[in-house]
């Protein structure tokens, strides 16, 4: 997969997995404990870690077809403020796997009033991460998110 291969700055957790759906929970405590060290507010904790775990189902689900042993690397990058802006630093998350290449215009959320189980992952995804960006390199699909932390407003709310 090789998605590391370039510089490690900012680099502040790597995870090698398996498509194993019940390595899960492992994956959404690390991750829920990363974004609270990483200073998120709470519910921004639960959203990069929702974000985390329906993009890893999709990945298991959609890409290896349920597949329980094909690879899985996701990396955690942190992210300088970014200038002219009110987000402070970010989280990067990129996800990579080598199942089949996706057209991105087929990754499309159903319509929230279509009501029934499922079909919810994507719109959690965009709803919760403020970038979210798909590309295939070389064999390997890769799922690019970033959440930043807002400054505080004047009035104290997020």
């Amino acid at each position: 997969m090789e998605p590391s291969r370039g510089s490690n700055h900012g680099l502040l957790l790597k995870l090698e997995l398996t498509s194993d759906p019940g390595l899960l929970g492992g994956v959404r405590e690390e991750v829920e404990r990363l974004a609270g060290s990483f200073g998120f507010s709470e519910p921004d904790c639960r959203a990069v870690t929702r974000a985390v775990d329906e993009a890893l189902a999709n990945i298991i689900r959609h890409s290896y077809g349920g597949k329980e042993d094909q690879p899985i690397e996701v990396l955690f990058r942190a992210l300088e403020q970014q200038a002219n802006s009110d987000a402070g630093a970010g989280l990067e998350i990129l996800l990579c796997d080598r199942g089949p290449a996706i057209n991105p215009k087929q990754m499309r959320p159903r319509a929230l009033e279509d009501v029934r189980p499922g079909g919810l992952g994507l719109h959690f995804i965009r709803q919760g991460m403020d970038v979210v960006e798909y590309n295939r390199v070389n064999e390997s699909n890769r799922l690019r998110m970033v959440k930043y932390i807002r400054a505080a407003k004047q009035d104290g709310k997020r």
